[in-house]
């Protein structure tokens, strides 16, 4: 996993998205799923590019009570927080420029 993305567990959740200010992008993923796979070197290229947001990645088998807290049903599922709440969220995969568009459409 690249330097920018952490990997969220339940533990970690709270102090990484809920307690900071400004924008962090979750990728609610697994491992067995194949897009979630595919977007995996989506988000890392994102990631290096918008400086103005921080990426997590949340493994929804390791972690259902974060999943279930945010109705996750389909992966995979990126959630935009801004200052701990969650405002914006897209299901599927997309290309990096369509990634990339809609999350800088949203932290305008």
């Amino acid at each position: 996993m690249s330097a920018n993305i952490i990997e969220l567990t339940e533990e970690s959740f709270n102090k990484q998205v809920l307690n900071k200010k400004g924008f962090v992008l979750i990728d609610f993923w697994a491992p067995w799923c194949g897009p979630c796979r595919m977007m995996s070197a989506v988000i890392e290229e994102v990631a290096s590019e918008v400086k103005e947001v921080e990426f997590g990645k949340v493994n929804v088998d390791k972690n259902q009570n974060i999943s279930t807290s945010y109705r996750i049903s389909s992966i995979p599922c990126f959630v935009l927080f801004k200052n701990g709440k969650a405002i914006v969220s897209r299901v599927g995969g997309c290309s990096k420029d369509e990634l990339k568009d809609w999350l800088l459409d949203n932290i305008k």
